[in-house]
């Protein structure tokens, strides 16, 4: 009767609800909530407990589950009648096992299943059709796809060893570029300036803190806003060129478009087409969230 799909990458999680009145009849969407993202290969028990009770339960909580929905009422046990099916980064199938015992335990669902992000990206640019299919967000990945399974993965061995094309690494790119390229110079005042920041503090967050890989992707604002700079621009087209040569190439299917998800592939979407060419391959499918792929997959 109920779905609840999970899309979760290192910043953000979108979650959606479905409703059936009766299954197998198409089920719609009812309610769209956010969360904090959720990665169990960053993140401990308790931290996802955290998010899940602080962020998700109030939202569920607060739904009007009282409302009138295709002439039937839903009854206040909301989650006792749901199906999760929950998409991550990190959920490796190392990690597929504690993802699914915290919703488990949190959420009291009628069943859970737990996949990648990876599996997310495929079922929804390729539906049940073969394809390559890639994600490039704040991490990166990509698989050749036979419509049913993934057959084959490039792995992308996260931010600091991997994750060509991410933007993350287009951070770092960005960042190293300004404190080490003196033509970028006034860049990298203007950008210290609007986000109140220096050298040390830069150094802090990378080295120091966790989550360094969230603070490198989000100096993607400041390199769209100045895209006509011909160094970023050249910058962010490298980045892509980098991430077909270490992670297309090895499929060895340039007849295949390569279709996409996520942030990165969206907003830089000319760049990506440039660096596409100069490598001979063709884009397909472009979109900035696989969730409206998962809702046509599982409804």
């Amino acid at each position: 009767m109920i779905r609840l799909i999970a899309d979760s990458g290192s910043t953000k999680t979108d979650w959606t609800l479905l409703f059936s009145p009766n299954p197998p009849l198409p089920y719609e969407v009812i309610a769209t909530f956010k969360t904090q993202g959720i990665t169990p290969i960053h993140q401990t028990l308790d931290d996802i407990r955290m998010i899940l009770a602080r962020e998700l339960q109030p939202q569920l909580s607060t739904f009007p589950r009282t409302a009138l929905v295709n002439s039937r009422v839903l009854d206040a046990a909301l989650m006792q009648h749901a199906e999760i099916f929950f998409y991550g980064s990190g959920c490796t199938p190392a990690h597929v096992p504690m993802m699914a015992q915290v919703l488990k335990e949190v959420l009291l669902p009628k069943s859970v299943e737990v996949y990648s992000d990876l599996i997310a990206a495929a079922r929804a640019l390729c539906g049940h059709e073969a394809g390559i299919a890639c994600i490039l967000g704040t991490g990166a990945n990509s698989c050749l796809y036979d419509g049913e399974q993934i057959v084959q993965n490039t792995p992308a061995l996260g931010y600091i060893l991997g994750d060509e094309g991410s933007g993350s690494v287009l951070g770092r790119l960005f960042l190293n570029g300004i404190f080490k390229n003196p033509e970028l110079a006034t860049l990298r005042d203007q950008y210290l300036k609007e986000n109140k920041l220096t050298q040390a503090d830069i150094i802090k967050k990378v080295y120091n803190e966790p989550m360094a890989n969230r603070f490198l992707a989000s100096t993607s604002p400041f390199i769209i806003e100045h895209l006509d700079n011909p160094i970023l621009r050249q910058l962010v087209i490298d980045n892509f060129r980098q991430f077909f040569r270490s992670n297309i190439a090895p499929y060895g299917h340039k007849e295949l478009p390569v279709h996409f998800v996520g942030s990165m592939a969206f907003h830089y979407r000319s760049q990506l087409e440039a660096a596409a060419e100069m490598e001979g391959y063709t884009i397909g499918e472009t979109l900035q969230s696989p969730m409206e792929g998962l809702i046509k997959y599982h409804a």
